[in-house]
């Protein structure tokens, strides 16, 4: 893949979370109206989808093809660690049934939710930031090699 495929590629992959995003505020307003039982399904799909997606960016990490930054390898080492912690968390509170640990459970879940939210935010930032650079760093190479 050339260069200019690549930062082409950058440029659709922003555009196909932007749809991403959408598509996770949609769910998340449709489960509002749904059964409990339907909720609980997309959840457990959701992070069964979530899990795969950390392992592939782990692959792609670990591959003696990725020239990724060690700085990024170590941040997906540790989002892939956050996410089976996160996976496990929820398998153990799904186990309680006292009411008042149930609340406590429940506050803690959405305020995992808001952060997480956050954190794709400052992600969705970090990623736009790195597109910018890479354009930035190709026409300086092209520059160069102009000259």
């Amino acid at each position: 893949m050339t260069t200019s495929e690549n930062l082409m590629r950058a440029s659709d992959q922003l555009s196909k979370l932007a749809g991403r995003a959408k598509q996770a505020e949609d769910r998340a307003d449709a489960a509002r109206d749904e059964a409990k039982a339907d909720v609980e399904r997309s959840a457990t799909e959701a992070r069964k989808t979530a899990q795969e997606h950390a392992d592939e960016l782990r692959d792609a990490a670990n591959s003696t093809e990725a020239q990724v930054s060690t700085s990024w390898s170590e941040i997906q080492r540790s989002w892939s660690a956050h996410v089976e912690k996160m996976r496990h968390d929820i398998d153990a509170r799904k186990a309680e049934f006292d009411a008042k640990k149930a609340e406590h459970h429940a506050e803690n879940a959405e305020a995992d939710a808001l952060f997480a939210i956050d954190y794709a935010f400052t992600t969705i930032d970090v990623a736009e930031s790195a597109v910018l650079d890479a354009i930035s760093a190709r026409m300086k190479a092209d520059e160069l090699v102009r000259s």
